[in-house]
């Protein structure tokens, strides 16, 4: 994928006209343990925190989000995988509260079998249209799962913008290569309100010559402007994960806190000029 490529993208979309009427975006790789749910996480909670009413979906049956939020799931509400297996499902139903003013989760199932899944891509953003989450949320998060399934289609074909987090490496680009070309085959056939937000260089240490090159490689691919700040390596980021919290409560005077600030407020400088 060329920046020419991710502008011609970006022409031809238009996040205003997707049905629920606010951003929705998708965090996603095709390659794990690249910081995906950790960057979903932690974007939701900050956009919260601004004042943005912020719904965070997690279509991962890992179903690591509510743990890092600190969400105990119950039977008494379905997980959002409820909507694949169950025809007639509501995305509201599914939705639970969190400690956290602004900020509501609709966590996923680690009972769901991928294979369960119907052959439509247009589930999610079909159940996203409800109108009674029209004007509900300012903004919607949903963290993807890394299979190449209905699931991460569904995810794309909801979504008006893609995030994608990557670790500096040489096997990172495979990843990235991999979403790029699934990320195009949405957008050009069943949805053309998808654009590229950017890519989040995640762990980076900036003394490491091989993270430097990789993050000018991916520069030079997919355009400069493209390039977001980076998150740089930080134990707290596993430790508020592991305490059931955002870096932004648990530890927020560090690192992982100020590189995912300066990501929050990067993002929502390119959603108020969309």
């Amino acid at each position: 994928m060329t920046a020419t490529d991710a502008n011609s993208t970006d022409a031809t979309a238009d996040a205003t006209s997707s049905p629920t009427r606010c951003p929705v975006i998708v965090v996603s790789n095709r390659k794990g343990g690249t910081g995906k749910t950790t960057t979903a996480v932690n974007l939701a909670a900050e956009c919260a925190a601004a004042g943005s009413t912020t719904l965070l979906i997690d279509l991962d049956t890992q179903s690591h989000c509510a743990l890092g939020l600190g969400v105990a799931v119950t039977t008494e509400r379905p997980a959002v995988h409820r909507l694949f297996d169950t025809p007639g499902t509501l995305l509201s139903a599914t939705i639970h509260p969190t400690a956290y003013e602004g900020l509501e989760i609709a966590p996923g199932s680690t009972d769901f079998q991928h294979g369960a899944t119907p052959d439509d891509d247009q589930i999610l953003a079909r159940a996203l249209a409800d109108p009674a989450l029209i004007g509900r949320y300012d903004v919607v998060i949903i963290d993807s799962p890394p299979s190449l399934d209905r699931l991460l289609l569904n995810a794309l074909s909801a979504a008006t913008l893609a995030l994608i987090p990557f670790v500096p490496h040489p096997l990172a680009g495979e990843g990235v290569k991999q979403l790029a070309r699934v990320f195009f085959r949405v957008a050009m056939s069943s949805n053309a309100n998808l654009r590229l937000l950017g890519l989040v260089p995640i762990m980076v240490d900036p003394r490491i010559g091989q993270h430097r090159r990789v993050c000018e490689q991916v520069a030079q691919q997919f355009g400069a402007e493209r390039l977001l700040g980076s998150i740089r390596s930080d134990i707290k980021l596993a430790e508020a994960f592991a305490a059931g919290e955002p870096i932004r409560t648990y530890a927020p005077r560090s690192r992982g806190n100020q590189d995912y600030h300066a990501l929050s407020e990067t993002v929502r400088q390119r959603l108020a000029k969309s």
